[in-house]
């Protein structure tokens, strides 16, 4: 069906012929690469040493490549530890606490069951850069690979105790008020989506003195809906929160690093506001610090900031790009519209548990309900679409023609094309891991974004029956 190799990783469906699919020859190989990448990287510490964590969510492919991936690195003479089932922030904070020299995720993150990946971690337990992205797809193609003789062959170890060692990290942040949160007794619902989530979601939850009710918490990787959460497939949770009058639903997605809420009223509290509402609540402890979101997400975060005092920053789309940005202007939260929350002071990953410790607390201080939080925030609507893309579709030229059609607009061009309007603004982007073109839109209502949507869609379709 698909394979997408792209600077953050490689990722695609499983079965299927060796180059248009995530084949065991593709997993080889891109490992491979990924591994002479670290070996030149590591250059002054000579072979002996060399060590990758690896961890994988509960996908049904996830243990076969995880396998392939191990022996892999193995054979290059590189040392493995291999969190098995685990969680990509869990992974992240692994490798700079093990001394490892990379790390790599298992994960197809919002996919479908039939996708998975290899994402590419670099020894700070970051996503590696667009050069260094660049470098191993250049490998990878060249394939001049040299394995390692017997005697060199790398070591190979399960550890299972990072779950733990993550979620003490999150409790003992200053800003995460375990007793706080302890004192209101939440009931909580929490969907997982039969992945990872749902082994240390609940311990979590369970250190925080919450009450739980379980939701597709069986990592079986047969996901129960569409894994990605947002509210259109997250039906049966808001049930489930007003069926157990619960003051709270979560849900994440397959390997944890997006979160999304239900308030108590059965009412997405909308995943675009997830960082925003954290980013509230750490602001109000760090006043004046500077956030930053990509260029998709919504302007609410642009207006938190400035309430409390702080610069906001807006990013091209992609963790590692947030995360350069974050790092360039000293901010102290940031992440994605898609409820990926970047806390830096744990680590800077988008990580859903520390997230949801935030937003517990948040929530517990504030002592109201999570609608009347939701009240507190000025209220965006963001339009989602895309548009498949045909083979031979020049997508760059349809992008330049769209800003000549609107050059009389404030225009940025960091990451596709995003048009400002006054209270508006519209961003069209080449999505990074599926062949599609994505068009975001954001209004004060629903109906004007979807609008401004439409309309962007039809100038797209003009323009490619003007070309053909």
């Amino acid at each position: 069906m698909a394979l997408i190799k792209s600077i953050s990783g490689i990722r695609g469906t499983i079965g299927g012929k060796p180059g248009e699919n995530l084949s065991p020859l593709d997993i080889v190989k891109f490992t491979t690469a990924y591994g002479l990448w670290v070996i030149e990287g590591n250059k002054g510490i000579g072979n002996k040493g060399i060590k990758v964590v690896i961890g994988r969510d509960a996908r049904i492919s996830g243990q076969m490549v995880s396998a392939m991936v191990a022996s892999t690195l193995m054979s290059l003479g590189i040392d493995v530890i291999d969190l098995e089932l685990s969680t990509t922030p869990t992974v992240e904070i692994a490798v700079p606490l093990e001394g490892a020299n990379g790390g790599i995720i298992i994960t197809a993150s919002h996919n479908p069951k039939q996708w998975n990946a290899l994402k590419l971690l670099n020894n700070n337990g970051e996503f590696i850069s667009e050069a260094e992205g660049l470098e191993i797809l250049r490998i990878a193609e060249s394939e001049e690979f040299n394995y390692a003789s017997v005697g060199k062959l790398g070591k190979y170890k399960t550890d299972n105790s990072y779950f733990k060692k993550h979620i003490d990290k999150i409790l003992a942040l200053p800003l995460v008020d375990v007793k706080a949160i302890k004192a209101k007794n939440f009931k909580v619902v929490i969907d997982c989506v039969n992945s990872t989530g749902g082994i240390i979601v609940p311990m979590l939850l369970n250190d925080l003195g919450i009450e739980i009710i379980e939701l597709n918490c069986d990592p079986t990787g047969e996901f129960a809906h569409n894994p990605e959460p947002l509210p259109e497939n997250l039906n049966e949770l808001a049930k489930l929160v007003k069926k157990h009058n619960a003051n709270l639903g979560i849900a994440v997605d397959p390997d944890v690093d997006r979160l999304a809420f239900i308030s108590e009223d059965g009412e997405p509290f909308n995943e675009e506001y997830t960082l925003v509402a954290v980013a509230d609540y750490v602001l109000k402890h760090k006043h004046g610090g500077n956030t930053v979101s990509n260029l998709s997400s919504t302007r609410a975060l642009n207006d938190i900031t400035l309430k409390h005092g702080g610069k906001y920053f807006a990013s091209a789309v992609g963790e590692v790009n947030v995360v350069e940005m974050m790092k360039a202007n000293k901010a102290v939260i940031g992440g994605e519209g898609n409820g990926g929350v970047i806390y830096p002071e744990l680590h800077y990953g988008r990580d859903a548990l520390v997230g949801i410790a935030l937003f517990l607390t948040h929530l517990a201080k504030f002592g109201k309900t999570c609608s009347m939080l939701r009240t507190n925030y000025p209220s965006y609507y963001i339009s989602k679409n895309k548009i498949e893309l045909t083979k031979g579709l020049d997508v760059d030229n349809i992008l330049l023609e769209i800003q000549k059609k609107y050059k009389k607009q404030p225009i940025n061009t960091i990451d596709g094309v995003k048009i400002e309007f006054e209270k508006e603004w519209v961003h069209l982007r080449k999505s990074n891991t599926e062949p599609i073109i994505r068009i975001y839109a954001e209004s004060q209502f629903m109906t004007t974004a979807d609008k401004l949507a439409e309309k962007i869609i039809s100038d797209i379709k003009d323009i490619i029956n003007n070309n053909h």
